[in-house]
């Protein structure tokens, strides 16, 4: 198996994971790999009158993991997130947050709330 196959079969399995905890945290998956044209959401979830889009990152470490965003991407991020709002209008009276998840091996999930604000 190529490295970039392997290194998108890893970013499938960490999402797994931080579905699966997000939900025993009562959260509400929204949307799991929602493309746009102008970037990507790996999950949006709800938890009551909270919206987040959540960037999901699997790293040997979990600094790696926070350091790998990078401010273009986190543009990006947020430029989907509109996408997202615009496309569920129901939405838009919901506080919003941006979160990162790291994955690191033989660990839980993190969750890092409201990681970041424009």
């Amino acid at each position: 198996m190529n490295d970039r196959k392997r290194r998108y079969r890893l970013g499938q399995y960490a999402q797994i994971i931080c579905v699966w905890h997000l939900r025993l945290r009562g959260y509400r998956i929204l949307a799991r790999r929602f493309k746009t044209p102008v970037g990507e959401i790996d999950i949006a979830a709800r938890r009551g009158k909270m919206v987040a889009f959540i960037e999901v990152k699997a790293r040997p470490t979990t600094a790696m993991a926070m350091e790998s965003i990078s401010l273009r991407q986190r543009k990006r991020i947020r430029r989907a997130a509109e996408a997202f709002l615009a496309a569920h209008p129901a939405l838009t009276s919901c506080d919003l947050r941006f979160d990162i998840m790291p994955v690191t091996p033989w660990a839980a999930p993190g969750h890092v709330t409201d990681a970041w604000r424009d």
